[in-house]
């Protein structure tokens, strides 16, 4: 028996296998902190209560914050879209939103999940027929202060992808989370990691030798 199973693969090597216990141990390690940490995020004191009920446009008429709540689901996930000031979609976020557009209907089986931008909602739909999203409710918070009031928008970053979550119960609608560590200091030349929960592009790239590299970015396609 090895130092956690007894599995092993062809040719593999005892120092390949020594050193892939060690990683095994800190991969053990990071899984338990992970969990600790998912525990803690989950016990957070109640947020502040809802600035506003926030109206978003969504096409065919103005949707309350507040109607973003399905029937038996406590919690709202709200991602925030960049858009640049000449109104073209970030590809990042694109990237990101095509897996979500995967896994939403997934995630809305137990959690209410809507993406909103300061874009049009003309320019969000025309975007989503493009790309292929049929299973993102998307909305523009255009004529409110939602992107201000939770730090979607700012004068020192512009636009920002966060993702805020929101709860509601008798008491009413309470902010619960938002991905602080956008704000956070990191490593130079580390990017903040805040949405990586989200965003599996990175893990993929994080189990090969390559890794996420120092130069890659999103792209809206690839040759």
């Amino acid at each position: 028996m090895g130092q956690h199973h007894d599995i092993r693969f062809p040719g593999e090597s005892q120092a390949y296998r020594a050193a892939r216990d060690e990683l095994l141990t800190a991969e053990i390690d990071l899984r338990r902190k992970s969990e600790a940490v998912a525990a803690r995020r989950r016990a957070l004191p109640a947020g502040g209560t809802l600035a506003e009920d926030y109206a978003f446009d969504e096409g065919e008429r103005r949707t309350r914050l507040s109607e973003l709540f399905r029937p038996g689901r406590s919690s709202l996930v709200i991602y925030s879209f960049m858009y640049t000031p000449d109104g073209q979609a970030c590809p990042a976020c694109t990237a990101l939103l095509d897996g979500l557009n995967g896994s939403a209907p997934h995630i809305g089986d137990r959690v209410n999940l809507a993406v909103v931008a300061k874009a049009p909602i003309a320019t969000l739909r025309a975007w989503a027929e493009e790309r292929g999203w049929g299973n993102l409710r998307l909305l523009s918070w255009q004529g409110s202060s939602y992107g201000r009031d939770y730090h979607a928008e700012s004068d020192d970053f512009g636009q920002i992808p966060t993702i805020n979550v929101f709860t509601k119960d008798d008491a009413g609608i309470r902010h619960s989370y938002c991905s602080e560590l956008f704000f956070a200091p990191c490593e130079p030349g580390q990017h903040p990691r805040h949405a990586d929960a989200i965003w599996p592009v990175w893990a993929m790239f994080d189990l090969t030798p390559d890794g996420r590299g120092s130069d890659w970015f999103p792209s809206f396609s690839y040759d």
